[in-house]
């Protein structure tokens, strides 16, 4: 019988562990806060701002937005996240990407002060995964993927994964952190041959292709164990991720639903880092 990997359960445990740290942290007058930069009013980038501000709400920590145009220069959003880093109030940044072609992306991952980039943009971040240092902060998909993983006891030692996505907002540092644990890794991606038959070799197959329902019983075996970072919607509107769950479901050892899955760890993962950058 499959085995259904809720992300409710993991944030749950995540969130008791944050409840006794935010109270620290109130003892000596400081209210982990998180400042989100969002440039334009893309509507994913508004309900995700949404469910972030609600989960702060639900953990007595604060999340103050900073919007701004599309149309912001390069220098100017420098010089926001230079406001935002020098201000104490402020515990963590948090901005909103793929930013506009027009913007110097590699300027701003390295104006952000590395003690507040919770959501780890800053290359010397990035860099610490990439050496084996996992104690710093850590791409909340990527981390919350792990967290699904290690909390239901899943074995990695040795094991066959194969990750679709080598984006360096998921796909690499989900590898650096999987090989961590001592997993056979193959990072797969949309150009892939033979894609079909890697996955149902494996026994992990993490999916972050952002193709809905892509994924169908073909790719897996049996004794497939299966994380969704994908979400899409469908041609009827429905949220969905890259697997077809109803065809999948009930026929693999474990996965992860969309919704309800690895999206519901992230923004506990945010959080969770920003009590840590204001325990620092």
């Amino acid at each position: 019988m499959t085995e259904i990997l809720k992300g409710s359960i993991v944030a749950t445990s995540i969130k008791e562990d944050m409840k006794m740290r935010i109270n620290n942290l109130k003892d000596r007058n400081i209210v982990p806060t998180l400042g989100i930069i969002r440039l334009g009013d893309n509507p994913s980038d508004v309900s995700y701002e949404k469910s972030i501000i609600k989960a702060c709400e639900k953990m007595d920590m604060q999340a103050k937005v900073f919007e701004k145009d599309t149309q912001i220069a390069t220098e100017d959003l420098m010089e926001l996240m230079e406001e935002l880093n020098k201000n104490p109030r402020i515990s963590g940044i948090l901005l909103f990407r793929p930013l506009p072609n027009h913007i110097d992306e590699e300027k701003i991952r390295n104006s952000i002060s590395p003690d507040k980039d919770v959501d780890c943009m800053h290359p010397l971040n990035l860099e610490k995964i990439f050496e084996g240092n996992l104690g710093g902060f850590s791409p909340c998909t990527p981390k919350a993927a792990m967290e699904m993983l290690l909390f239901n006891d899943v074995e990695l030692e040795g094991k066959d994964v194969v990750v679709v996505n080598r984006s360096m907002v998921v796909g690499k540092p989900l590898v650096m952190m999987l090989l961590e644990k001592n997993a056979t890794v193959t990072i797969c991606h949309s150009r892939t041959k033979e894609l079909k038959e890697k996955t149902k070799a494996a026994d992990i197959v993490v999916t972050a292709l952002g193709r809905p329902k892509f994924f169908t019983m073909d790719y897996f075996n049996p004794n497939s164990i299966i994380i969704d970072v994908g979400v899409g919607v469908t041609e009827e509107g429905k949220l969905s991720g890259d697997v077809d769950y109803e065809d999948v479901s009930d026929r693999v050892k474990m996965i992860t639903p969309v919704p309800g899955g690895v999206g519901s760890v992230t923004t506990t993962i945010l959080l969770n880092q920003v009590v840590i950058a204001a325990e620092k």
